[in-house]
């Protein structure tokens, strides 16, 4: 369907065309109705799917003629990073609209406090916030959210997860009853149907490939010691040296810093961010991956959904995540908008039962790539953790399945095992 056939303005579909965007996604094509007819809406779907643009398009088709200043529109997010993302992709769709539009974060300094309050007093039509940060503000009293029309929770399964459930009801307490409400998730348990069932009125549903990840995504995985991956890394890259465009994911930020020294010890241009970084630092990191002057891209699961780049070509899991649902927005962070991308997953003995748990999730068996017999011994699957005490061998959990629709391409080092 082409954003056309939607009967949005003029001045939108020209910011569309402007940006390179013809035809409408699959939750964008289903949701833009929805929401242009007023209805409350809760949409599940994959990371990476165009979810920012199928709420952004319709309110701000609803806003082109808004005349007076007052607070319009709430979007909250998990985190600082998707708080920015989706801010600056308000800003390229409403570049012909006079609308106006304000993220609200933490880990700025006086300045940035100041015009966060500014926009919050004065009255700004859309206000992208995370959830900390909007409570600092409410509790000082100056903010008016009584004209609020549209309140938009995206990444909701996430902010749960981290903890955010209290905040939102106290935020959704300041909100007039009378509101247009969207919930956009990746996931659907049940925590997330409780609270659509509190805030929600009469919502439409829209579910799209829940938990699985993108078709035009090459699965594969690794067994590996810890001792061994930096080196299983090296091969991987060293197989796409036409690949300019590479994100490195890990559980833990104490590994970011020492996987950015081999990257670089092997000649490999990369940086890592994590929390530990300042917001601006940030910021810097991932323009110059954006650009495409920095190469590797080392992060942690913090901050696998706020990062919106096109053409990301491979995602590496350095470690298995603890959460089968994190691996889905791990490698949703290539082949998106229907392009192709690869995706390899390290697999240590004791991880074995994470692997099997995404494998579960998603429905197929992640290919197991064999490596070069100078690595020497690998774990094996299906045996117990090496570090359990007094661990016995199990029989293998991998099944031998057909391979997976989807799977033609030439794995990078080797063959399936």
């Amino acid at each position: 369907m082409k954003f056309n056939e939607f009967n949005l303005d003029s001045s939108i579909l020209e910011a569309i065309s402007y940006m390179g965007f013809e035809n409408a996604t699959p939750i964008q094509e289903f949701s833009i109705p929805v929401i242009l007819q007023n209805k409350d809406l809760i949409a599940c779907a994959q990371t990476g799917t165009g979810k920012t643009a199928a709420f952004v398009l319709p309110i701000l088709n609803k806003l082109k003629d808004k005349k007076e200043s007052s607070i319009d529109t709430l979007i909250i997010v998990p985190t600082r990073e998707l708080a920015v993302q989706i801010e600056q992709q308000i800003q390229g769709l409403s570049y012909f609209v006079s609308v106006g539009s304000v993220a609200i974060y933490g880990g700025g300094d006086g300045k940035g406090w100041d015009v966060q309050k500014d926009a919050l007093v004065n009255g700004t039509d859309i206000i992208v916030a995370t959830p900390g940060k909007l409570l600092s503000h409410l509790k000082m009293g100056y903010v008016d959210f009584s004209k609020v029309k549209h309140l938009v929770l995206d990444e909701a399964d996430r902010m749960l997860d981290m903890g955010f459930s209290d905040d939102l009801n106290k935020i959704i307490s300041y909100l007039p009853q009378e509101r247009q409400t969207l919930m956009f998730s990746a996931t659907m348990p049940n925590q997330i149907r409780n609270l659509a069932k509190k805030i929600l009125n009469s919502p439409e549903e829209i579910s799209l490939s829940i938990s699985k990840p993108a078709a035009g995504v090459s699965q594969f995985a690794y067994l590996a010691h810890e001792d061994q991956k930096d080196k299983v890394v090296k091969l991987i890259l060293d197989s796409r040296k036409e690949y300019d465009s590479i994100i490195i994911f890990t559980s833990a930020k104490m590994k970011v810093n020492s996987i950015v020294r081999s990257l670089r010890k092997n000649g490999y241009q990369a940086k890592g961010i994590s929390s530990d970084l300042e917001q601006d630092q940030r910021e810097e990191v991932l323009q110059e991956f954006r650009s495409k002057r920095l190469k590797v891209l080392v992060a942690t699961d913090v901050m696998s959904r706020g990062i919106d780049i096109k053409e990301i070509n491979m995602v590496i899991n350095y470690d298995v995540p603890h959460d089968a649902e994190d691996y889905v927005h791990r490698i949703g962070r290539t082949a998106r908008a229907n392009t192709k991308g690869e995706a390899y997953t390290l697999v240590s003995g004791h991880d074995m039962h994470k692997l099997r748990r995404i494998e579960k999730l998603i429905e197929m068996e992640v290919p197991k790539l064999t490596l070069p017999e100078e690595f020497g011994p690998v774990p094996v699957a299906g045996a117990a953790s090496e570090s359990a005490p007094g661990a016995k061998k199990k029989k293998k959990f991998f099944k031998k399945k057909k391979k997976p629709s989807g799977q033609n391409n030439t794995p990078a080092p080797q063959t399936k095992a």
